[in-house]
């Protein structure tokens, strides 16, 4: 498969800077790109490499990122860390409005509200940028038809970090959300400040006393819960085995889980 056939050439056409090392990005979407709401892309940027083999001088380095946008959007949004010395995003940072990103005409990932059945709770449990595919997720109409109520926790370090405020209020005066707002219970996590009305602790630890079920004024329970996980490995992993004690499971041949994982990090 040619270059061509297998990836485009996007501009960036919006950055916003949340803090120094946080910031999102929109490219300019191919008609052809098409993804399902929780799934990620693989991003490419031009990298120096005086060693390329076709003696350009540069080489492409690639990145998977969940997309932030609707799937109906016709941009793609993204949603990144600046990684100190990073191959990819020393690169991305760096970047203006007008320049390149290559974008792979496939998507991909299974965190997507189709691997569950029958579910009245929808809990999407995230740290830092692994917020992004539920912002995707909560854009799209059919996911709030589905559910009785939404549970999105973001956890970052420092309150600064918790972004997308502006956007997840927006929905309450949206025409198409502001019917079904009331569902949605948006709790914010920070580990390392203190401030009224955010908890203050590990996911795990707020799953394990109970505080979480008591912010959200729901109760964890396979029978009607479903749960989404997408952030940094060790919460991913810490999250999963605890919810497995509860009798939280991952779809199986055949068989609906009641737990969904993205494991692109």
């Amino acid at each position: 498969m040619s270059a061509s056939e297998k990836y485009t050439a996007e501009t960036i056409t919006w950055i916003h800077s949340w803090t120094p090392t946080l910031f999102s990005f929109r490219l300019t979407r191919a008609k052809g790109f098409k993804f399902t709401p929780g799934q990620f892309a693989r991003l490419g940027v031009r990298k120096s490499d005086p060693t390329a083999k076709d003696g350009s001088g540069w080489r492409i380095a690639w990145r998977a990122y969940s997309i932030v946008s609707a799937s109906y959007d016709e941009f793609l949004e993204f949603y990144s860390i600046v990684v100190p010395d990073g191959e990819f995003t020393s690169e991305l940072s760096h970047l203006q409005v007008g320049d390149t990103v290559f974008v792979e005409k496939a998507s991909y990932g299974f965190l997507t509200t189709d691997r569950f059945e029958q579910g009245r709770d929808l809990w999407m449990l995230s740290t830092g940028t692994g917020l992004a595919p539920f912002l995707s997720i909560l854009a799209e109409p059919s996911t709030w038809e589905q559910y009785e109520h939404l549970v999105l926790v973001h956890s970052t370090r420092e309150a600064a970090e918790l972004t997308y405020v502006d956007f997840l209020k927006s929905l309450s005066f949206n025409e198409i959300f502001y019917e079904h707002y009331t569902k949605l219970r948006y709790i914010q996590v920070s580990t390392r400040d203190q401030i009224p009305g955010v908890l203050n602790a590990r996911i795990t630890n707020l799953i394990s006393d109970g505080r979480l079920e008591q912010a959200s004024g729901l109760s964890l329970d396979p029978a009607y819960s479903r749960v989404m996980l997408c952030g940094n490995p060790e919460m991913v992993d810490d999250c999963r085995k605890l919810l497995a004690t509860r009798g939280f499971f991952a779809s199986r041949r055949g068989q609906p889980g009641t737990i969904a994982v993205e494991n692109y990090w």
